[in-house]
């Protein structure tokens, strides 16, 4: 008899994949990404959106690294938040100091203190209700919805189990956060 180890591996049914199951999968320029056992798939964006996604985390960057508050990382990274939902590549996330992981750590388990998506056209229904929902439930305390092509960002916040809208933020818009207070970000600053 073969041995188990020794079989071809098989894709589970959506809805049954696992951490095992995403290590099987090809290294070939996709996102990978499992969600309450359910795999999701992306292509790589497009310029506009890699645009936003560079401005964004060098603010980001910057004003953490002068205030010392913590790390931030940029897609492809990998973020475990429970035992069904990982891994997730958030395109941008923000990790309080006292929470930041160790060097060289393959990935970050639990959930970030802020995460950003960057919605493409083929993605806004995974990042506005799929994500959504499950940086809500695995307690993310902010997350920011950019879109390149509205040219708006919205910002929610985490009170009592729930997303509240904390704002939207257009044109000449200085972009508010709780997470990290006194960010000054104008909301036009972020698209071609």
């Amino acid at each position: 008899m073969q041995a188990l180890q020794d079989r071809p591996w098989t894709p589970p049914a959506q809805g049954q994949w696992t951490y095992e199951d995403y290590q099987h999968l090809p290294n070939d320029g996709r996102r990978y990404e499992i969600i309450r056992g359910v795999l999701f798939v992306t292509n790589a964006p497009n310029m506009d959106h890699q645009f936003t996604v560079t401005a964004l985390a060098a603010e980001f960057y910057h004003f953490v690294k002068a205030q010392k508050l913590g790390r931030v990382f940029v897609a492809p990274c990998e973020v475990h938040l429970s035992e069904i939902s990982k891994p997730v590549q958030p395109d941008i996330f923000f990790i309080r100091q006292d929470r930041a992981p160790e060097p060289r750590a393959p990935f970050f388990e639990g959930p970030p203190d802020l995460i950003v998506e960057v919605v493409s056209p083929s993605s806004i229904r995974l990042d506005r209700v799929t994500k959504f929902t499950e940086y809500e439930q695995t307690g993310v305390a902010e997350y920011w919805i950019v879109d390149p092509q509205a040219r708006i960002v919205e910002a929610y916040v985490l009170s009592r189990g729930e997303y509240g809208l904390l704002g939207i933020y257009k044109d000449e818009d200085i972009i508010q956060s709780q997470v990290l207070a006194d960010i000054a970000i104008v909301a036009n600053s972020l698209f071609v």
